[in-house]
């Protein structure tokens, strides 16, 4: 995962991501990553039927002339 953090507590998920991160634009250049999980995960060994996948991104401002 890259920046990215889960945490079970009893039934809830909690998941954090570091929103002053970023890992590079995207493979289409639209995007600059700040998060990712890197597939679909399993949340943890109580919940062992329950995945997750987050994608974290924002929109590459386009330049003005």
């Amino acid at each position: 995962m890259k920046n990215v953090k889960m945490s079970v507590e009893g039934d809830i998920l909690t998941i954090k991501v570091d929103l002053s991160q970023e890992f590079g634009p995207s493979a289409s250049g639209k995007t600059i990553m700040i998060g990712s999980t890197l597939g679909n995960k399993q949340i943890s060994r109580k919940h062992p039927d329950v995945r997750v996948g987050v994608n974290v991104y924002k929109k590459i401002e386009e330049k003005k002339d």
